[in-house]
């Protein structure tokens, strides 16, 4: 008879086996975070909750039939392309595909062969790090900015300031300051991050005549611009604004995505990357994946031949600027006034901000007792101190549910904000 082992053996041999495997860990892996989004999305599963955290587009209004016939398409009659090893830059058609996208979005001097396509732009920011950065170097960013970049940037050992943004995003002068001030301590700053569109988590637009001022910062003083922009074909109010890569080919790194705008499932994004620094950025993009998905990329070019995606993003727009207006007039009625909150013109997020000295990661276990899920705003931030301030995303819930969401929530907030103005 085979012997038992007891539960507290198994845990021993498990504690003895980590014990043994610690001093095998890089210092890169203690960088290596549990994002604070994921651990939310686990619970925003539950039916029971209302999930106003997740950025999720909103995939039901997209055309399933014609993209399964699609799919069917070319595996039957292309397979062994579609299922084969593929260019490390990707296929030249979606490559000259994108090209057409960016130049809707303004960008109308982008070549093919100055396009890499990678594993959705988060891979993006993942080669801009290792191909510039050393541990220790310095990356500027928006503050708050997206958690996951947050992430990359600590996986490389790197140094991440934050930059302060108003309501017209990020602030020049401070830009500037903060650049002298680093330089004078002696940082080795490698490039500006980000997003100036409808920005994850606050939802601002970084303003028209902020943009070639902040490049023109960066170019005096040697910095590369990274540009994060997954949302910006998603403007629902407003004018279109010029990206910041649109005048500046030489110094900024353009990231776009069809994760938004198509289907996050098919891992599909791109740099459009300046010609002096390709080589470098293309093979360490193949070093990483060696090459991106054919069939993802063949069934992408298939959809913006065969259908009419412009029409399906104004579908999106449609969409979402109403879900966008249910969460703001459900704040409007039932936020108390200490508390404000973004009116975005775009994207999926607004961001809430309470009276300081309320932390919302300690209010995020009451709010699932009452119903509702949400993001904590110390996530968004390089720097660890409490947030007062929490992202909401209305992208993927229908109106009714946000209405319901944002009333489970009210509640929470006006007790910490009673509970912090009798301290």
């Amino acid at each position: 008879m085979a012997e038992t082992i007891s539960e507290s053996e198994l845990a021993l041999a498990r504690a003895q086996s980590l014990a043994r495997h610690e001093e095998l860990f890089s210092d890169r892996a203690g960088h290596i975070k549990q994002s604070a989004v994921r651990d939310v999305f686990e619970l925003s599963l539950d039916p029971t909750l209302v999930s106003l955290a997740g950025g999720n587009p909103y995939l039901q209004s997209l055309p399933l039939q014609k993209l399964g016939e699609m799919a069917n398409r070319l595996i039957v009659e292309h397979g062994m392309e579609a299922l084969q090893y593929g260019s490390g830059q990707g296929t030249d058609e979606l490559r000259t595909q994108i090209c057409e996208v960016m130049a809707a979005e303004g960008i109308t001097d982008a070549r093919p062969e100055n396009v890499v396509i990678t594993t959705g732009s988060q891979a993006a920011q993942d080669v801009a790090c290792k191909v510039f950065c050393d541990p220790g170097d310095t990356v500027l960013c928006e503050d708050p900015t997206y958690v996951g970049a947050l992430n990359t940037f600590e996986a490389y050992e790197l140094k991440v300031e934050p930059i302060s943004t108003d309501e017209h995003g990020l602030i020049p002068t401070a830009l500037q300051q903060r650049i002298t001030e680093l330089k004078a301590a002696g940082a080795r700053i490698k490039f500006l991050y980000t997003i100036p569109n409808f920005n994850n988590p606050s939802g601002i637009t970084l303003a028209a005549e902020r943009r070639q001022e902040i490049v023109d910062i960066c170019k005096a003083e040697n910095i590369l611009v990274l540009e994060d922009n997954p949302y910006g074909m998603l403007r629902y109010a407003g004018e279109p604004i010029a990206p910041l890569r649109a005048g500046n080919p030489d110094h900024v790194i353009y990231m776009g995505s069809f994760s938004k705008i198509l289907a996050p499932g098919l891992r599909i994004g791109w740099a459009l990357v300046p010609g002096h620094l390709f080589r470098r950025f293309y093979l360490a993009a193949e070093a990483v994946s060696l090459c991106p998905a054919t069939l993802n990329q063949m069934l992408i070019s298939e959809y913006l031949k065969g259908h009419d995606w412009r029409g399906q993003i104004d579908e999106y727009k449609a969409l979402y600027a109403g879900r966008c207006e249910a969460m703001l007039e459900a704040l409007d009625q039932f936020m108390p006034d200490s508390v404000s909150y973004t009116r975005p013109e775009g994207g999926f997020f607004i961001w809430v901000t309470l009276p300081e000295g309320i932390d919302t990661y300690k209010l995020l276990s009451k709010g699932i007792e009452a119903g509702v899920v949400f993001i904590p705003g110390a996530a968004f931030s390089p720097d660890d101190a409490p947030s007062h301030r929490l992202r909401l995303a209305f992208s993927a819930v229908p109106e009714e549910k946000i209405r319901e969401g944002v009333k489970r929530l009210a509640p929470v907030l006006k007790q910490a904000i009673a509970a912090n103005a009798a301290r």
